[in-house]
């Protein structure tokens, strides 16, 4: 069977891996210094990505030694413990507890305006109990 097809490479002819335009043959020390700088680049990345996690790393660890620490069960899911262990994993922290330790600092800062509602109400709750304690000793006078 045939097909429509069929490969007219010459096999004695050169293949060019790269496709130059004309004019581009006539510049290799560009290309050269282009490619070098490309290189310089790409070899820096991996540095400052090391540096920009040590400066968090060292950020959050002076945020969790700076509080008390009390230890906690907490039940979460399998999504959130492996974002736990991608912080470990990234050296962001050193243990899963740490992460979750700031991680629910921190979304109890963002929730700041829900825990003073919270507060507002718990205060009312605490005199509501009081008053009815008070009924409750009339009763037994």
């Amino acid at each position: 069977m045939s097909t429509s097809f069929q490969s007219q490479t010459d096999p004695s002819e050169p293949k060019e891996e790269l496709i130059m335009h004309e004019g581009e043959a006539e510049q290799p020390d560009e290309r050269a210094n282009v490619s070098s700088s490309m290189r310089d680049m790409a070899a820096r990345i991996p540095e400052q990505l090391s540096a920009i996690g040590r400066d968090i790393s060292r950020t959050i660890e002076r945020a969790i030694s700076a509080k008390d620490d009390y230890m906690l069960a907490v039940k979460v899911s399998q999504d959130a413990q492996h974002k736990l262990g991608q912080l470990v994993q990234a050296g962001v922290f050193g243990t899963r507890a740490e992460a979750a330790a700031f991680l629910i600092d921190e979304g109890i800062k963002t929730q700041g305006p829900l825990f003073e509602r919270v507060a507002q109400k718990l205060t009312e709750i605490e005199r509501l109990r009081a008053e009815l304690r008070g009924l409750v000793a009339e009763k037994k006078d």
